[in-house]
C-alpha cells in the first residue's frame, strides 16, 4: 500500500487543511515511509509476547472496596455556594 497525492489531497479536504505543492510532495514521502516502517513491524514474530507486556513489572495498586458511613446530608450541603430544599444549586448547563 502507498499513499499518492490524490490521498494527501483527499485527506487534507477532509481536515480543511491547506498545503503548498512542496508540503504535499513531503507528506507523500513521509506518509509512505511510516507505511514502509509498519509492514516491516508486521514481520516481527510477536507470537510468544502477551498482548499486555511491558518492559517494566507495572501493576495496579487496588483497595478493597469497604463500605463506610457517608458524610452527613447537612455536613455535605454546609460550605454549598447555594442550596436549596437540601439540594446543591448549580447553573443550568446547556
Amino acid at each position: 500500500m502507498s499513499v499518492s497525492l490524490e490521498d494527501v489531497d483527499y485527506v487534507a479536504t477532509l481536515a480543511r487543511l491547506r498545503f503548498s505543492d512542496e508540503e504535499r510532495e513531503q507528506l507523500v514521502g513521509q506518509l509512505n515511509e511510516i507505511l514502509n516502517y509498519v509492514e516491516h513491524l508486521k514481520q516481527i514474530d510477536t507470537t510468544d509476547v502477551p498482548p499486555t507486556s511491558h518492559v517494566l513489572d507495572l501493576r495496579n495498586v487496588l483497595r478493597e472496596d469497604v463500605v463506610d458511613e457517608s458524610l452527613p446530608h447537612d455536613e455535605a450541603l454546609a460550605n454549598a455556594p447555594e442550596k436549596d430544599r437540601g439540594h446543591f444549586m448549580v447553573p443550568k448547563v446547556l
